[in-house]
């Protein structure tokens, strides 16, 4: 099976928000990327979504945006983003998903025979400009679900090989955080994130390995609006049988301390 990741579609959710007065290269972006998913994703594929589908405010306005990725190939895993604030009870929100689609919350999906995706949203990091107590009660309850989603793999016989959170885990100079003492603790090969927009934030990006685990941005506008290739997988869902999909950015170097 391969596995690609995307995140941020910012889909329009019924709400007048058209993302190309960000950026010229958002216009027509749903369009552009339906299309190169049909061109990239087969059918037996995974593809990771750290957050932030739609723009939508309720369930009920996300629909059609839910049945946008329910005519896409592929198996789809989603977590919740900042901007996802049509994401209601986790029980309503699973019934509205297409058949192709999971959600995670304080849970994972199980990946092969031992692995399993886990996830949760995440929040801005400790040290960062106007981090208030807010940010740091809220920073503290996503460490909570996220660590509520690995347990639950753990629980359950599995390694969480692969792991997405919406806002990056760590920051400049890749200093340690809550989410990456987790990640490293539970044993994760992979994190997969999204949330930066624009050149600068992309190009600030702590990507690759770091403490033996490896980091992708996977917001849409900073791989080119089309599924990003991470790895294939074997029967067991473990890093040791992961190997990098062609256009691949990641090295999968093996685990080391420091």
């Amino acid at each position: 099976m391969n596995i690609y990741a995307i995140g941020d579609l910012h889909l329009p959710g019924g709400q007048e928000k058209p993302m190309d007065i960000f950026d010229s290269a958002w216009e027509n972006h749903p369009e552009i990327i339906a299309r190169n998913w049909r061109e990239t994703v087969e059918e037996d594929d995974l593809v990771l979504m750290p957050g932030d589908l739609s723009w939508a405010m309720k369930l009920e306005e996300a629909a059609e945006d839910l049945a946008y990725l329910g005519r896409l190939p592929g198996r789809i895993v989603l977590i919740r983003g900042n901007h996802d604030y049509w994401w209601g009870p986790i029980g309503r929100v699973r019934r509205a998903l297409p058949p192709n689609v999971q959600a995670i919350q304080n849970d994972h999906v199980p990946l092969g025979e031992r692995g399993a995706i886990c996830g949760s949203r995440g929040w801005v990091l400790p040290g960062s400009p106007g981090f208030s107590e807010d940010d740091e009660r809220i920073y503290r309850r996503e460490v909570e679900r996220l660590t509520l989603s690995l347990e639950s793999a753990r629980k359950a016989g599995r390694v969480p090989s692969i792991v997405m959170l919406h806002y990056p885990p760590l920051a400049a100079r890749a200093r340690p955080t809550e989410f990456t003492r987790l990640l490293e603790e539970y044993g994760a090969a992979l994190c997969v994130y999204g949330h930066l927009h624009g050149r600068e934030a992309h190009e600030r990006a702590v990507q690759g390995s770091v403490r033996g685990v490896e980091y992708v941005l996977a917001s849409c506008d900073a791989i080119g609006f089309s599924p990003l290739p991470l790895v294939k997988t074997g029967p067991s869902g473990l890093k040791e049988d992961f190997t990098p999909l062609p256009g691949s950015p990641l090295q999968l170097t093996s685990r080391v301390g420091g």
